[in-house]
Order: structure tokens, then C-alpha cells, then sequence
């Protein structure tokens, strides 16, 4: 373990780099640009590559590259995985900050390299900005990530590797840090290679955040309405189908309401489609303003909608129905009017088909009475 050379295990750092960021950027190009954070990711293993270069260079290149410049652009890569993240969960912010500690350390480096050369105390100071930056990125997913399993992970890894760092440092004040870098000791091997496996993870685990995102949004297009973000027609069709099950077991049956709002083609023949779109979603908006938490809103198909109310008799259905009319005809410019047609749910027997006939019944009365009401079946 001793006698591996710490040259070779920063090489393998800056080739796992190099295809992570390579692997980044190509995500970077082909994913959606709704998923943030992958141009901050990809610019950290870039900076960790050309660290290790400057780092391996030791004794070819001045010092200012192989010990300021590469301490300098660690640190920078840790703050842009950093700053990726925040990208990445909606957040702003951290660069003024994280990026003039980054400076500051540029300096104190060039002071404990040329005028004041002392190798532990410019590796405790390292070590110990490294220890705040993965700190603070831990804090941050913690509050912000969720429990997907990708945040998880770098978690994890950042949990194991500011453990690393402690330790580290902990050697550093009590004497232990070494003459070097590259001296071939148990603390500076243990330590490399601790570096070249959160390299890695660190980028698989950006990897991982960034498809499952992608899934994520993928499943959402797959059910939902693009213009309205309600469930669409198939996927809403679903959970109604799921409901019967659930509810033939407990005897607590549902309510369908099919919504139709009144003269909407000459709204889009008088005012145009763009008009016409912006009713559509201030119509959602207003409804789903006045739905319970458990209510379903779908789009069953052009200015047509579908809701699902979960064990819901006739009475609550139609006062959930007085409410939607009064959110649709509250005064504001793009109000509508809009029939409904409502039916409740009769018994095992009961079949979707069978209720989605009834609602459609009840709304065609609706629209031959006059339009603007509701009717039951």
C-alpha cells in the first residue's frame, strides 16, 4: 500500500476526470435545457483534470502552476459541482462567495509557497477549505435534494470524503502531514486515492441526478397535457380505472364530472388560438383553485375536461360543481362559462365506460337546456 506512487493515482484521477466530462458534456448537449446544472458539472472534472496535469507536473512545471494554481482550481472544481447542484434543485447564488474564497486561497497559496514556504500549514488550510465547500454542498442537498436515491449517493460520498479530509487533517496538526505530495507514505496514498474514487462517484452521481430528472420529465410529457399541465387523456382514463378497483373493494364509490366550456370555438375563430390557449390554462388554474386536495383535473380533449372526485355522493359533486362555475365567471378577462355533466358512482357492478356515458349524457343536457349549468345522471 505504501509503495504505490502518488503520481499514478493522480493520473488515474485526471483519466476518470477526463471521461466524466466527456460523458457531461455530451449530456450537457443532448439533454433538455430545462434540466440546470449540467454545464457547472461538467466544468468541475474539467478544472480536477487539469489540476492532476499541474499536480503530476511537479518538478517540470514552477511552482506557481503545480502547487498555487492546482490547489487553486481544486478548490474551484469542488465549488462548481457545488454551484451545479444549486443550478440543478432551482437555486441561484454561491459563486459570489464560494468564488472570492477561491481567490483568497489563491493567494494565501503564493504566500505559503514563495514567501512564507511551509508545506503543512498551506495543506491544512487546503484541506480545510475543501472540508467547508463539501460542507456546505452536503448542507444544501440535505434541505434542498429530496430522498431520490441519486442525491443520496453524492451525499454519501460527500459525508466519506469530508471524513477523509478530517482525518487528513487531523495528521496535518498533529505532525503527520509529510515533506510532499508525491512522498509515497500511508497518509498520502490513503488520501489519493480517496481523491481518484470521489472523482468518480461525485461524477457518476451528477450523471445519475441529471436521468433521473430526465425520467422524470420524460413520465410527466407521457401524462400530462403539454398547454394545460393537467393528467391527459390516457393517463387520466388510468387513475379513474385504479379508483373503480380501490373503490369496489371499500364500497365508496367516485363522482365524474365532464366540463365543456360553452362557445370556445368562437372565442378561437374571434380572438385567435393564443387567446383561445390562455383561456384553456386560466380555466385549469381557477378550477383546480377549488378542487379538493384528492380531486383529479384531466384534459379529455380540446376545451373538453374530465374530474375525478373521490368518494364524492351527488350532492358534494354538484357542490363542487356551483364552485367551478363561480371560479369560471369571476370577472377576470379571460373567464369562461361552461357546462358539466355529472354521474356518481352505482355499485360493483359499475364500470368506467358506464360512467363516462353518463357524464357525457349529462353534459349534452347541460348544452340543450342553455349551457352554462350542470346536470346529473
Amino acid at each position: 500500500m505504501t509503495n504505490l506512487d502518488p503520481r499514478s493515482l493522480i493520473a488515474m484521477a485526471g483519466f476518470m476526470a477526463a471521461m466524466m466530462a466527456l460523458v457531461l458534456y455530451f449530456m450537457r448537449r443532448y439533454y433538455p435545457p430545462s434540466i440546470h446544472g449540467i454545464g457547472h458539472w461538467t466544468v468541475a472534472p474539467l478544472m480536477w483534470l487539469v489540476a492532476t496535469v499541474l499536480f503530476s507536473g511537479r518538478g517540470v512545471f514552477p511552482d506557481l502552476l503545480s502547487l498555487v494554481a492546482a490547489n487553486t482550481l481544486l478548490l474551484l472544481g469542488t465549488t462548481a459541482y457545488y454551484i451545479g447542484c444549486r443550478r440543478f434543485l432551482g437555486h441561484g447564488g454561491g459563486w459570489g462567495l464560494w468564488g472570492g474564497i477561491a481567490a483568497l486561497s489563491a493567494l494565501l497559496f503564493t504566500w505559503l509557497t514563495y514567501v512564507h514556504p511551509n508545506y503543512p500549514m498551506r495543506l491544512g488550510s487546503f484541506t480545510g477549505l475543501m472540508i467547508c465547500v463539501y460542507a456546505a454542498n452536503l448542507r444544501f442537498l440535505l434541505r434542498h435534494g429530496g430522498n431520490r436515491f441519486p442525491v443520496r449517493l453524492v451525499e454519501v460520498v460527500l459525508v466519506l470524503h469530508v471524513a477523509v479530509l478530517l482525518v487528513r487533517l487531523a495528521s496535518t496538526l498533529l505532525g503527520k502531514a509529510g515533506s510532499d505530495l508525491m512522498e509515497p507514505s500511508l497518509y498520502q496514498t490513503l488520501y489519493v486515492g480517496a481523491y481518484v474514487l470521489t472523482v468518480l462517484m461525485l461524477s457518476i452521481g451528477a450523471v445519475l441526478m441529471a436521468t433521473d430528472r430526465l425520467t422524470t420529465e420524460l413520465q410527466h410529457l407521457a401524462t400530462h397535457d403539454a398547454l394545460t399541465h393537467t393528467l391527459n387523456r390516457r393517463a387520466l382514463l388510468e387513475r379513474f380505472e385504479d379508483e373503480l378497483v380501490r373503490y369496489a373493494r371499500t364500497g365508496r364509490g367516485p363522482a365524474i364530472m365532464m366540463l365543456d366550456l360553452d362557445h370556445f370555438k368562437t372565442v378561437n375563430d374571434t380572438l385567435g388560438h393564443q387567446h383561445g390557449d390562455a383561456v384553456l390554462v386560466h380555466f385549469v388554474q381557477s378550477t383546480q383553485a377549488v378542487l379538493r386536495r384528492g380531486d383529479r383535473l384531466g384534459r379529455y380533449g380540446g376545451e373538453e375536461f374530465m374530474v375525478l372526485l373521490p368518494e364524492t355522493d351527488l350532492d358534494a359533486a354538484r357542490s363542487v360543481a356551483q364552485r367551478i362555475h363561480t371560479a369560471a365567471a369571476s370577472g377576470h378577462a379571460l373567464d369562461c362559462q361552461l357546462s358539466i355533466g355529472v354521474t356518481t358512482w352505482q355499485g360493483p357492478g359499475d364500470t368506467l365506460d358506464a360512467m363516462l356515458a353518463r357524464a357525457d349524457k349529462a353534459l349534452y343536457q347541460a348544452k340543450a337546456q342553455g349551457r352554462n349549468q350542470t346536470c346529473t345522471a
